[in-house]
């Protein structure tokens, strides 16, 4: 099973390109579950929200919808708090939990988290934090991490390795595709070798990293490598985080037809694809 979202859904710029102009925000969310089957929620890395946001997530998504959730910045770039940050998202993140819809959680480190003895303990610490029965993923930002170690030592500690794709640039993680727990899991973030350094990720999907528009080409590159994942894994999630202006609904929409994965729901959309 593969299942293709992007990462987040509520963005003012999506609104006339994605969203309809006349849908209030509050119907925002059940307009995209009529077109992607999974979401990847990237605002928990900058602010837990309120019980009460997660119960209109549990509202307006249908029954079992995968939905991941990315733990706090203080987990994975102040490396602080650790337990009591994982335990506070999850206490918020009740109605969705109870209700069977927690995919999975997102670790995303920066690229100055490098790979050593130390920061492999740290991981098991945050895998330690997470209730066994959620599945952990880890993305990592420095190229040092890609090695034969660093998978088995995944796979030892029942955590999920992340998949990325991005630029082409010296010290980031190339475009390989593993899954070390099971289950696939696929990130793009676009190719901005631009603005990759300069700009850093001063909002949630707002940066100048993230601007790219996948190509056709582009996407041909994943298409074999989700599909190999896919004989490996129970199913695999595949998300684009290049969010600026609507692109990532137009990857995702791409990737689904390159797939040739079944259309969900209401299709209609003023993007032309």
């Amino acid at each position: 099973m593969i299942l293709v979202g992007t990462s987040g859904f509520h963005f003012e710029d999506w609104k006339g390109v994605f969203y309809p102009s006349h849908l209030k925000k509050s119907e925002w969310l059940s307009w995209y579950v009529r077109h992607f089957p999974t979401l990847e929620i990237n605002s928990t890395y900058y602010r837990v929200p309120s019980v009460r946001t997660f119960e209109g997530f549990d509202e307006r998504t249908p029954d079992g919808y995968p939905i991941v959730l990315k733990v706090h910045g203080d987990v994975t770039h102040k490396r602080e708090h650790t337990e009591w940050s994982i335990g506070h998202l999850l206490e918020s993140a009740e109605p969705i939990r109870r209700s069977g819809k927690i995919a999975a959680l997102l670790a995303q480190f920066p690229w100055g988290f490098r790979s050593g003895p130390e920061n492999r303990d740290y991981l098991g610490r945050v895998r330690d934090a997470v209730p066994e029965e959620i599945p952990l993923f880890v993305e990592f930002r420095h190229a040092g991490w890609i090695s034969e170690s660093t998978f088995r030592f995944l796979r030892n500690s029942n955590i999920g390795y992340c998949s990325v794709d991005e630029p082409n640039l010296k010290g980031l993680v190339p475009s390989v595709a593993f899954q070390t727990n099971g289950c696939g899991y696929v990130r793009l973030h676009g190719r901005n070798r631009e603005s990759w350094w300069d700009s850093g990720e001063k909002s949630e999907g707002k940066s100048d990293r993230y601007d790219h528009l996948y190509t056709e080409e582009e996407l041909k590159e994943w298409v074999g490598k989700i599909r190999d994942l896919q004989k490996q894994a129970d199913r695999t999630f595949v998300y684009f985080n290049n969010c600026y202006a609507g692109q990532a609904i137009r990857g995702a929409k791409l990737m689904q037809a390159m797939l040739d994965l079944p259309r969900t729901g209401e299709e209609q959309t003023t993007l032309d694809l």
